[in-house]
């Protein structure tokens, strides 16, 4: 499907930053960003309350306006307007997802380590590869299955099935195998005393 005039001349609009013309963009967009997110987290088994749906929902807007409406002035009109923005509205919220779950998995660990974000390039590196290190010393503790499931859950962001064809488990195991792991994990930092 073709960019239809509409959306030729909301885009047009936005990026000459016509007064109101943000708003129309908004309210024409906000309904298909809410079911990209909703429908992206169900396929990942990700719950999400209204705060977090409000929370992507910024997240896929600000990535809009960032560097001066980047993104949308990099749309060539290959596709209709809806078709590009879903693209770009998925591959923002499963970062996040991503990040969420890195976060979680980091949860029992000090504030400092939770806040790692992949995408950030401020200068924290170093930050990142000493956190990524105690990480993975984490995960050398575990069983060699546990520390799998939670590389694949937390890491890399897939889901119980995705786990299960992975490595051949049951999949109803996979949620306690996580537990247990958390667990684990949090007992070796308390020993460690960090």
């Amino acid at each position: 499907m073709a960019l239809t005039v509409l959306d030729r001349n909301l885009l047009k609009q936005c990026l000459t930053q016509t007064p109101g013309a943000w708003e129309d963009f908004v309210d024409r967009f906000i309904g298909l960003f809410v079911h990209v997110i909703n429908h992206t987290a169900h396929a990942r088994s990700v719950a999400l309350g209204p705060a977090d749906i409000d929370d992507l929902c910024a997240e896929v807007f600000l990535t809009l306006v960032k560097d001066d409406f980047a993104v949308l002035r990099n749309f060539r009109g290959g596709s209709s307007l809806a078709t590009y923005l879903t693209v770009v509205a998925r591959r923002v919220v499963v970062r996040e997802l991503i990040r969420r779950r890195r976060s979680e998995a980091l949860g029992h660990v000090d504030a400092h380590v939770a806040t790692i974000d992949a995408t950030r390039s401020d200068g924290s590196d170093v930050q990142r590869v000493e956190d990524s290190e105690e990480l993975q010393q984490m995960l050398r503790n575990l069983p060699r299955r546990e520390a799998a499931i939670v590389r694949l859950f937390h890491l890399e962001g897939k889901t119980y099935r995705e786990i299960s064809r992975s490595l051949r488990v049951p999949e109803n195991t996979i949620g306690p195998t996580l537990s247990r792991a958390r667990d684990r994990m949090r007992r070796t930092q308390l020993k460690s005393g960090v």
